[in-house]
């Protein structure tokens, strides 16, 4: 069994910052990457940020330059750092962390994060 948690929501004023974490844990030996997606009401969970076991990183355009994301392979926890926080970035986040043995994925049970004045 897999424990996926998450950490860090809350609200904040546009232009605001927070920082969301995840730590995995239990029984996962290997993992190949972890992540964050976002999902609003009426639209399909998306990609926000990912971050592979070499510290390759991907973004979803509409956070590059504004997000960064950061891993610790020891502890099996990754971070979203949230700058310059728009209304639109208003969602709940989950963690993904995808394991190396067949690739299955995990999800933590989502933080809400609403940037609202």
């Amino acid at each position: 069994q897999v424990q996926v948690v998450e950490s860090g929501g809350g609200l904040v004023q546009p232009g605001g910052s927070l920082r969301l974490s995840c730590a995995a844990s239990g029984n996962i030996f290997s993992i190949r990457s972890m992540g964050w997606y976002r999902k609003t009401p009426g639209k399909q969970r998306e990609l926000v940020a990912a971050i592979n076991s070499g510290g390759n990183t991907n973004y979803a355009d509409s956070v590059k330059g504004r997000f960064t994301i950061s891993r610790d392979n020891a502890k099996n926890t990754v971070s979203l750092q949230m700058n310059s926080l728009k209304p639109e970035d208003t969602a709940v986040y989950y963690c993904n962390v995808v394991g190396l043995a067949g690739g299955i994925n995990y999800w933590g049970q989502g933080t809400q994060v609403t940037v609202s004045s």
